[in-house]
């Protein structure tokens, strides 16, 4: 199965949690449809990124990473790579890189979707992020390090989250209340 079979079928498969949710499921299977190259970052003017929200084992912290070029605090994750496998397996890489962590436990249902731009991507000036988010839980004492791709890597209380990326609370809450429904 290629990556972009294992796309379709995860997200083909996925019940959206609300109907705004569900509008990007169908955007996102219709782009792997249409294009056989939509999870490759050089696909124009949209490609399929892959992502993770990392919870500390207790669940009561976040880890985000302070994004070079964007300047902000987001959920760990970017790009597929011919080598991934799998959208889960991209998302945990694009964490494990991220953060320095080894042993995460990677849920390999979606947590949520999100469509948006980014103007700092390839050689392109506008490009269109079909982010597929997972949830992964951190290893009891994680200690994070900071890769080449972030400003910084910090854990945050998850009631004190940074309010400019608006999704990181809904991410969150959605994240919570999977893991208390077992």
């Amino acid at each position: 199965m290629s990556l972009r079979d294992d796309a379709l079928a995860v997200l083909g498969g996925w019940a959206a949690p609300d109907p705004g949710q569900e509008r990007l499921r169908e955007a996102f299977v219709a782009h792997l449809r249409e294009r056989p190259d939509g999870l490759s970052r050089g696909c124009h003017p949209a490609h399929v990124t892959a992502g993770a929200l990392v919870l500390s084992a207790d669940h009561d912290e976040a880890l985000l990473t302070l994004h070079t070029k964007a300047g902000l605090w987001f959920h760990l994750g970017g790009h597929c790579e011919a080598g991934d496998a799998t959208l889960a397996g991209a998302a945990l890489r694009e964490a494990t890189e991220e953060s320095g962590l080894a042993g995460l436990e990677l849920d390999p249902v979606p947590l949520h979707l999100d469509s948006h731009e980014v103007a700092f991507c390839g050689t392109h000036p506008q490009v269109t992020h079909l982010d597929v988010r997972f949830l992964a839980v951190a290893p009891p004492d994680a200690v994070p390090t900071v890769s080449e791709e972030s400003l910084d890597v910090r854990w945050w209380p998850v009631r004190d989250l940074p309010d400019r990326v608006p999704d990181l609370a809904e991410m969150t809450r959605l994240a919570l209340d999977r893991l208390a429904a077992g």
